[in-house]
């Protein structure tokens, strides 16, 4: 079917059931940032393929809410759909709902599957629009037009050794026990597949570029019940879970268990739980709403993990110098486009016996495409590179002992003098925000406007967050803390792995990013506190070629120079004597 011809069958069958309205977003039953194949609702129905969004069918509207680093993506893959893009202002707000709320008559029946919405996105949805007399049902009618709908996956499971976590999964369920019985809760629920690949020591393959595993887990003080497919454990693995005590029940269970559940208090994340499991729990059982500690205990890497990320840097610096090497040699003169670069790159990665597989999509933008924040070049976008002109790389990769995401944007011959203007802006703001030092307490967002204050006073903004936490050989994109405009509770603290990565886009010209991945450190006490800073953990060279350097304070090129010089000693030894020569002329001081 066309993609105008599902959205008819959809729109026939509420018709059919007196539905006016269905919502779809982009999640799935553990309100994942990446879904399963199953879940890419959105993608099947109108052929968006970002990461962030919601549909919205009415009987003669059908839209697609997305922000800012989607909306000439959406607007391309959009067009022929039968659905309109909506533009957001402010990433991550449900906008739709207000929209429903202005176009539903009184008494209209608005429906979403309940399994793929938040405990926190579903309560907002009832209590906004319940007043005009709206009823809501839970249903999922891709079930009914998604012919040969791809099956939940099934592949292994690997338990890690402590060794590589270097906490065991017994010292972890411990930790987390001690804070359940500080917010007095018997039980807790936890749906959110990156924090269960951290707790149990666990990884998978069961979404693309997030090695985690779909299950759920009721823990409670004296059990632990893991909800996932036994047939993805080998024995070995299945002996192990229960010389832990950890006992298995088929995926779909936690539905059942919950809703039996009584005179108990139960811990439930209404960010990271879905609206259905919250709905199942009856009467007799108290809620405490908290985020998920997990969360937090994940975010502060352990010294075994600081080591092993560490070594993960060295081998993605290695890949990484290969592949600027090979580009620079080679542009102009063999042909090389976006898809091809970005496949270059992960030979160069794959060449580690580490390597786990990519952490995300690479976005390999050329030009124009590069003022695409989340670009991804596909066959019919795909354009060759030539010897002119930047050319953005944003990549990572996971590794048995780490994850990487590093952006470099680098000149591949002659270059405007906005080009050359806007990149040296963009690391004028990334130099700031790596080079910080800050009182410990401090918040992403104010470390947001170090970075930007940079580009502000030139009159330049980015629609994006500057930086976002990033998991052990888990999820690139990772809470609770980050950096950006939003006012987020949280302090950057000590052992955390953020991101910091400015940018500046101007459509239909060029993009420019550059991305490190830092790790909080102790800076000094002094008689107003304790202050942090940040180690740069990215080894990656940063081009000076194009670098206006009036446009950099003194600090700065210290800061710069000192980088690359570390990048040059960390990876020599790992490099041929031609690979090490070609680098140190890249680093050579400006």
């Amino acid at each position: 079917m066309t993609y105008k011809e599902k959205l008819k069958a959809i729109r026939t069958i509420m018709a059919e059931s007196g539905i006016d309205a269905y919502i779809i977003p982009s999640s799935d039953p553990h309100i994942s940032e990446y879904v399963p194949e199953r879940y890419k609702s959105i993608q099947f129905l109108s052929g968006f393929t970002g990461s962030a969004g919601t549909l919205v069918i009415t009987a003669d509207f059908a839209g697609l809410w997305t922000d800012f680093r989607y909306f000439e993506q959406a607007t391309s893959q959009l067009e022929g759909s039968g659905f309109d893009l909506v533009k957001l202002k402010i990433q991550h707000t449900p906008k739709n709902i207000q929209w429903l709320d202005a176009n539903l008559l009184t008494g209209a029946k608005i429906a979403f599957d309940f399994k793929v919405v938040s405990v926190l996105l579903g309560e907002e949805i009832l209590s906004s629009l319940s007043a005009k007399g709206i009823t809501f049902e839970n249903i999922d009618l891709l079930e009914q037009v998604w012919p040969n709908r791809p099956a939940l996956p099934d592949n292994e499971i690997i338990l890690l050794p402590e060794s590589v976590c270097g906490h065991s999964f017994t010292d972890k369920l411990a930790d987390l026990r001690l804070e359940l019985n500080k917010q007095k809760a018997d039980v807790h629920l936890i749906s959110s597949l990156d924090d269960l690949a951290w707790l149990f020591n666990m990884r998978g393959s069961d979404v693309n570029y997030n090695p985690v595993v779909l299950c759920h887990a009721l823990i409670s003080a004296t059990q632990v019940v893991l909800y996932v497919d036994e047939n993805k454990l080998n024995r070995a693995n299945r002996a192990l879970l229960s010389e832990r005590e950890v006992k298995l029940k088929p995926y779909d269970g936690i539905y059942t268990d919950i809703a039996e559940l009584e005179d108990c208090s139960i811990l439930i994340d209404d960010k990271r739980s879905n609206f259905m499991l919250f709905n199942l729990i009856t009467e007799s059982v108290r809620v405490v709403r908290s985020t998920n500690p997990v969360v937090f205990l994940k975010s502060i890497k352990n010294a075994t993990e600081i080591e092993n990320i560490r070594r993960a840097m060295v081998a993605d610096g290695v890949a990484l110098t290969r592949f600027f090497k090979w580009l620079e040699e080679n542009v102009g003169k063999a042909e090389i486009t976006e898809l091809s670069a970005a496949a270059k790159l992960q030979y160069f990665r794959e060449m580690d016996p580490g390597f786990a597989g990519l952490s995300f999509a690479t976005i390999a933008g050329y030009a124009a495409h590069a003022a695409l924040p989340h670009y991804t070049a596909n066959e019919e976008t795909d354009v060759a590179l030539q010897a002119k002109g930047l050319f953005l790389l944003d990549s990572g990769g996971h590794y048995h002992y780490g994850t990487t995401d590093v952006t470099r944007t680098v000149p591949l011959g002659t270059t405007t003098d906005e080009e050359k203007r806007d990149y040296t802006l963009v690391l004028s703001a990334f130099i700031f925000g790596a080079a910080a030092k800050f009182p410990q307490g401090t918040k992403g967002y104010q470390i947001d406007g170090i970075v930007r204050q940079q580009l502000w006073q030139q009159g330049i903004n980015y629609g994006h967050g500057t930086g976002h936490g990033v998991g052990y050989y888990l999820n690139v994109h990772e809470g609770p803390q980050n950096i950006g405009p939003a006012n987020v509770p949280i302090a950057v603290d000590l052992c955390m792995v953020t991101s910091i990565e400015p940018g500046i886009y101007r459509p239909g010209k060029h993009g420019v990013r550059t991305e490190n991945l830092v790790l909080t450190t102790t800076a000094e006490t002094t008689e107003f506190g304790s202050f942090l800073q940040f180690e740069s953990l990215t080894l990656a060279y940063i081009d000076t070629s194009i670098i206006i350097s009036d446009l950099l304070l003194p600090q700065q090129l210290y800061w710069l120079n000192n980088y690359n010089e570390m990048v040059y000693q960390k990876l020599k030894a790992k490099l041929t004597d031609e690979e090490a020569r070609w680098l140190a002329v890249k680093c050579k001081a400006i």
